[in-house]
């Protein structure tokens, strides 16, 4: 079983390791050293948290395809992002601008967890509380009549 894991770990890796394609490379080192900084932060909208410079996914090489045209043309990393964002939008970036448009995307995650964690909490709280009533005075002398009996010295225990 653990080795079936470990191939299907290894072969998913094989399959982001080539996902930029030999054509899509830029012949300047510089821009296309840009070019992957940029790919790096952004989202592939296809593939869930995966950058496109990691999906193989067709959206993803037509965004990487459309950075380094940008890129080509003269523009500024920033103008780039804000071309593909125009597009696609802030959930484009995997790293989106803390805005009132993307108040979900940074703090959806975080506030989930909180509250299953609260939940759990208030869980095994709720669970260790068992409300015992207290002992009757009859109890209390059949108990203490118990205990002195148990003391007595003869070995019973």
């Amino acid at each position: 079983m653990i080795r079936v894991l470990a191939l299907m770990l290894l072969l998913s890796l094989s399959v982001t390791a080539g996902a930029l394609e030999p054509e899509e490379r830029l012949d300047d080192p510089v821009l296309e050293q840009r070019a992957r900084d940029l790919s790096a932060g952004l989202r592939c909208l296809v593939c869930p948290n995966q950058s496109i410079d990691d999906s193989n996914a067709p959206l993803a090489r037509d965004l990487r395809v459309l950075v380094r045209e940008r890129l080509i043309a003269g523009d500024s990393d920033g103008q780039v992002l804000q071309v593909v964002t125009a597009r696609y939008g802030d959930y484009v970036l995997l790293n989106p601008p803390l805005r009132t448009s993307t108040l979900v995307l940074w703090f959806a995650g975080p506030i989930i967890l909180a509250v299953g964690a609260l939940s759990v909490w208030l869980w095994l709280a709720r669970r260790r509380t068992v409300a015992v009533p207290p002992l009757t005075a009859d109890e209390k002398r059949r108990l203490d009549a118990l205990l002195a009996a148990g003391d007595s010295g003869d070995g019973a225990r």
